[in-house]
This record gives structure tokens, C-alpha cells and sequence, in this order.
């Protein structure tokens, strides 16, 4: 780290600390030529995720396009916010754990639909109905067995 007052090259660290919201770290420097201290923060770079979307485009990962669907089919059912919240964090987890950056909103929908399939069956059939697009009554009763099974 430079020292932004002598530009040398070398210096220490006197102090380091977290800051409130964990996403940083404040270190208090000092540097070996000059001896001025300054302060530098450390933060995680944030690469943005990308959605492939069905007809090849891409788009940047919406947290909240999610949120919406899952609370739709989640409506006057006994699911709370933070188990929304919390399926919605797994599936991120889960999706955008690997080096993959990009990932296809059928990855997506199919990862909710698994993990709404496990919180509650009426809020799953409700989001596979809209995410399928099912066409008539037949397919709509073909996963209604198949849950039933």
C-alpha cells in the first residue's frame, strides 16, 4: 500500500477493525518512511450476476423479480416473510455459489420450485402454473397427480 502522502512503497498496519455492517475493514496505516498514518478500507468486489433469459438476452440478477413471484403464489398461505426471504437466499446461495456467473432463468424457476415444493405444495402449484405456463387443464392436473404421488 502507498503512502498517499510520500508515495513509499512500504508501511504497517497499526489498527484493523470491521465496520458496523461487517461488509468492510477499516485499517489504520502507517507509513515506514514519512511516519503519517492514513486510513484504508477493504471491501469484497462484488461481481454482477447475470441472468440468461429465455430468448438469449442477458440481464443483471433481480433479487426482488423473485421475491415477487414467490410472495404471489405465497399469498393467504401460512408462509412468513423470512421464510421467503430465507428460500430466496438459499437459492442465490446455491446458484450463484460456483464460478458461473450467469445462470438460466430456468435454473432459477426450477430451483424455487423445488424448495417451494418442500415449504408449501399449494404455493408451489401455484408458481410451477404460472412459471410452466401450463396451456390447458390437462397438464395443470398432471402435476397435481405427480405432487399427489
Amino acid at each position: 500500500m502507498r503512502c498517499p502522502f510520500c508515495n513509499h512503497a512500504e508501511g504497517k498496519v497499526v489498527d484493523s477493525r470491521a465496520s458496523k455492517e461487517g461488509d468492510s475493514i477499516r485499517r489504520r496505516r502507517e507509513c515506514l518512511k514519512c511516519g503519517r498514518r492514513f486510513t484504508t478500507y477493504e471491501r469484497i468486489e462484488e461481481v454482477a450476476q447475470m441472468v440468461i433469459k429465455k430468448d438469449g438476452r442477458r440481464e443483471p440478477f433481480d433479487r426482488w423479480k423473485i421475491k415477487s413471484g414467490i410472495l404471489k403464489a405465497c399469498e393467504k398461505r401460512p408462509v412468513s416473510l423470512e421464510q421467503v426471504e430465507a428460500l430466496i437466499d438459499d437459492v442465490e446461495r446455491s446458484l450463484f455459489n460456483s464460478t458461473e456467473h450467469e445462470v438460466a432463468t430456468e435454473a432459477i424457476g426450477l430451483a424455487v420450485m423445488d424448495r417451494l415444493k418442500k415449504l408449501d405444495e399449494v404455493a408451489y402449484v401455484r408458481f410451477a402454473s404460472v412459471y410452466r405456463q401450463f396451456k390447458d387443464l390437462s397438464e395443470f392436473m398432471t402435476e397435481l397427480k405427480t405432487l399427489l404421488s
